[in-house]
């Protein structure tokens, strides 16, 4: 949310949900308004400013962590806890920045990557509601989700992905910041 002193307003979506919740509800609230946040940092730019690298030589643009954060998405919830194989979305063993690589000012490319991002939170939120307990287990053999090799509760992963979204959010009000100087909540 854009405000002129950078402080809640009484309009912004991630106030207000629930509160003295237990720690499902907490920690679903909490990756919530991360995700929302992305949104609302990238609202209003087209592909061209959602697209505008940060500093050379870094690849990082609003755009890149879209497709970045659309591939975490996709890799944690449908690949290690839903045990579905899937291709990646933007990146392969070749090029592994290929999200950031790909990350053009085309308006195509944005639509599909938000498509991508909103499909895989879709998912997720699906996933999370109907698991049985905060105690069900993914597979992550190749320690990709920090793990250390092993099986993770969809607790560490809910923390997991907040915490991912939180290192990303310092990027995006940067970057959006550098595009057009708004900054905000």
């Amino acid at each position: 949310m854009f405000t002129a002193d950078g402080k809640p307003s009484d309009d912004d979506p991630r106030e207000n949900g629930p509160t003295l919740g237990d720690e499902r509800t907490t920690l679903v609230e909490a990756l919530r308004c991360a995700r929302l946040t992305l949104e609302m940092k990238c609202s209003g730019l087209d592909a061209e400013d959602m697209a505008r690298r940060s500093v050379e030589p870094s690849t990082m643009s609003l755009l890149g962590l879209v497709r970045h954060l659309a591939e975490g998405e996709r890799a944690t919830f449908r690949v290690m806890m839903a045990g579905q194989d899937v291709p990646r979305l933007f990146t392969s063993e070749t090029d592994r920045d290929g999200d950031f690589d790909g990350a053009v000012p085309d308006p195509q490319v944005l639509r599909e990557a938000w498509d991508a991002w909103r499909a895989e939170v879709d998912f997720a939120e699906r996933f999370v509601a109907e698991a049985p307990s905060l105690d069900t287990t993914g597979d992550d053999p190749l320690n990709l989700h920090g793990s250390g090799g092993g099986s993770m509760s969809l607790r560490e992963v809910l923390v997991g992905m907040i915490w991912e979204y939180g290192r990303h959010m310092g990027h995006v009000d940067l970057l959006r910041e550098r595009i057009d100087g708004r900054i905000g909540q």
